[in-house]
């Protein structure tokens, strides 16, 4: 089965002299998994979610989707960023609509028949996930800055869903939220998975949220203050995840995004796949 994700041989580097951020990155990731990148500050996290994205290019190798490299970002490819990417002169109604209206339809395409007739269905399903993000239908003609941060960070997902994307790609995407906050969007996003599919990328620095999140953790470490990142760890997430299996996979993450020694292997009940 060709992995619906294919990364090979990245590299990638910045500056002159060039300082090399990511280092040999070879990954294989199937449709529907839930992947969560973890990592230090500067390893490299953000840097692999852009070019899986089509918005950045690696100085070596290649990423190819269903075997085919794409060299820019596309409507197979969803992105919610860490910071809320609403335009704050538009509803949320239009802020969640304008990305598919804008890939659908160029200027003059916006006086054709078929653009109000997908206009009406875009608007129709927006206000579906509206719903199953949690908001009120009377939030839609509200505007960005009446909403709170776990409101707009709600209405963000809602936009990069509506588009459909076989993948869905997050960058810290809930750290900015309070912690009460930060719980109840974890379940949505979980929920969301489980109901679409869709396969997520999920780039966090915390290791418990990794843990509840993915059915797959990715640790990128440098093995040198000087050397590229590299994959350090990969393993699968048993379902569900039992809580006292957690405080073990927690340690083990942490001592492998900090390049420290391994413990005694009896301590670690899971199986790395590297």
């Amino acid at each position: 089965m060709i992995p619906l994700i294919q990364i090979e041989d990245i590299r990638v580097a910045y500056g002159t002299p060039p300082k090399t951020v990511l280092d040999g990155i070879d990954l294989a990731i199937q449709e529907g998994e839930f992947v969560c990148v973890l990592g230090q500050t500067g390893c490299g996290k953000s840097t692999l979610l852009r070019l899986v994205l089509g918005s950045e290019r690696p100085s070596q190798g290649h990423i190819l989707i269903e075997g085919r490299e794409h060299l820019q970002p596309d409507r197979t490819r969803g992105y919610v960023p860490q910071k809320y990417s609403l335009f704050p002169d538009k509803t949320v109604l239009d802020n969640i609509t304008f990305g598919a209206e804008v890939g659908e339809f160029s200027l003059f395409g916006c006086f054709t028949p078929r653009y109000f007739r997908l206009r009406r269905e875009y608007r129709a399903q927006a206000m579906d996930y509206l719903r199953r993000i949690g908001l009120r239908e009377s939030d839609a003609a509200k505007y960005p800055d009446q909403l709170s941060g776990g409101m707009q960070q709600r209405v963000a997902i809602a936009q990069a869903l509506l588009t459909q994307p076989r993948i869905l790609l997050m960058d810290e995407a809930f750290s900015a939220l309070d912690p009460g906050t930060r719980q109840e969007m974890q379940r949505l996003i979980r929920e969301l998975w489980r109901a679409t599919g869709t396969t997520i990328l999920f780039v966090t620095h915390n290791t418990q949220e990794a843990l509840y999140l993915g059915t797959r953790v990715i640790v990128l470490a440098r093995e040198s203050p000087d050397s590229g990142s590299r994959v350090a760890l990969d393993l699968r997430i048993p379902q569900p995840c039992h809580e006292n299996e957690m405080p073990c996979l927690v340690r083990k993450l942490e001592r492998v995004s900090a390049n420290l020694p391994e413990a005694d292997p009896q301590e670690d009940t899971i199986h790395a796949m590297r």
